[in-house]
């Protein structure tokens, strides 16, 4: 009998790349491979990279430097790089680790079993083209295993709005959709393996167009599936939230009342240097009308603190549109060059300007996170329980606002979907008592 091979994924950076790993996996489980959590034994490592972070690049090298012993004392191992660095670095990553065997750009890796077939005599593999076919129909169907209670499900890739700071154009290509029937066809699969909560995925996925009726639709679409008890999406671009989708927030009993919509900044002068092409007070009027819509939404929120050319004037626009949203949840960071966007070419802010402003924002941005957390306290709730906790007896799941809440009941199995009344908060998570159902 044939041993499997071993497959290892280190995936970086967002939801998506979650996606796509799993997804590599599956394309690579057809030729015999089974994944590891450990390098060591590996007989394939892929590094499935993002290329958002600061010096996300480096941080790419410094992983593959890592493995130069595994690779000496195992000639055979083959080592590939995936994903958007692979995509922004191309040849250049087989210049400087000419370790790695292969590397593949996000829209090819469905190419996978083809680009390490051609490794096996020695030789290297590049493919960092936008081929026009649909890769998600090209690769192998999943496997019918059981799943947990929540799964990423990716409906549209790209962008098209060229913001200043932001590589994904580059990386990811122009916005394409997946045909709604083909991601309900793969929902109801999702589903049939004990997915209860489906979160929809793409770098600005509310421009979505694989439904007559966009991503609205698409959700109502989904909704008819029984056994489908959630459904979330991220992330947005204010520009792209429709009618028909801010009335599906109220409509839509699975859409669950959580929003991320990121807007970057406060400042007018700021939006319009990093092409957003939106103000301050459209995105409010947006959030209005979000919440006139369905009045318990929470919401998530980007912002990049530190600019080119932003002033201390600018700075606390930011933080006067922080205070009248109130954010359950947001990610902020200091803004860092790219090279090929435009704003890397401007005048930068002072390191220790921009440290003292994303410090400044984070305090306030925790402020708001805890407050609406404590004020779930004596609420009554519905959790998705999707694994047990540290305590025996303990579950924890996610309530409908994506807060982890820690229950201690026996009889709970992942996937159960129950109420809780909250009685306590926590620094980052809410405890609660089960409700008879």
């Amino acid at each position: 009998m044939m041993t499997a091979k071993k497959l290892y994924i280190k995936t970086y950076g967002c939801q998506m790349n979650v996606y796509d790993s799993e997804r590599m996996a599956e394309a690579m489980g057809g030729e015999g491979y089974v994944t590891t959590d450990s390098p060591n034994d590996a007989d394939m490592i892929l590094l499935n990279t993002c290329h958002i972070r600061e010096k996300a690049a480096e941080k790419v090298y410094s992983e593959l430097g890592r493995y130069k012993g595994l690779k000496a004392d195992k000639p055979e191992l083959k080592i590939g790089v995936a994903g958007c660095v692979a995509q922004a670095e191309g040849a250049e990553i087989m210049r400087r680790q000419p370790m790695v065997d292969l590397v593949v750009g996000p829209q090819s890796y469905h190419k996978l079993p083809q680009l390490t077939a051609r490794t096996h005599n020695g030789a290297k593999a590049l493919d960092t083209d936008f081929p026009e076919e649909d890769k998600f129909e090209h690769l192998k169907g999943r496997p019918k295993a059981k799943r947990g209670p929540t799964a990423f499900l990716t409906v549209q890739e790209g962008c098209d709005k060229f913001c200043a700071f932001c590589v994904v154009p580059y990386t990811r290509g122009a916005e394409v959709s997946r045909p709604a029937e083909r991601v309900v066809r793969e929902a109801q699969d999702l589903v049939e393996r004990g997915v209860r909560e489906i979160t929809l995925l793409g770098q600005n996925v509310n421009a979505y167009h694989g439904h007559d009726r966009g991503l609205a639709g698409l959700i109502r679409e989904l909704s008819k599936i029984d056994e489908l008890k959630r459904i979330r999406f991220t992330t947005s671009h204010p520009n792209d939230m429709d009618d028909d989708l801010i009335a599906a927030h109220g409509e839509c009993e699975k859409l669950m009342p959580y929003l991320h919509l990121p807007v970057q900044a406060g400042s007018d002068k700021i939006l319009k240097r990093m092409n957003r092409q939106h103000t301050a007070e459209e995105y409010l009027k947006l959030i209005e009308r979000l919440r006139a819509a369905r009045p318990d939404l929470h919401m998530s929120g980007d912002f990049i603190v530190g600019f080119p050319e932003e002033t201390e004037e600018d700075f606390q626009a930011t933080m006067d549109l922080v205070t009248a949203v109130e954010y359950g949840s947001a990610f902020s960071f200091k803004y860092s060059e790219r090279p090929g966007t435009p704003a890397a070419e401007r005048p930068q802010v002072p390191e220790d300007e921009k440290d003292d402003r994303l410090q400044r924002l984070q305090a306030l941005l925790v402020k708001q996170q805890r407050a609406l957390q404590d004020a779930m306290v004596g609420r009554d709730v519905h959790v998705l329980f999707e694994k047990s906790g540290r305590l025996p007896g303990q579950m924890v799941g996610k309530s409908e606002y994506l807060h982890a809440v820690h229950v201690q009941a026996e009889g709970i199995s992942a996937g159960d979907l129950r109420a809780v009344r909250i009685e306590s908060s926590g620094p980052n998570s809410l405890k609660g008592v089960l409700l008879p159902s």
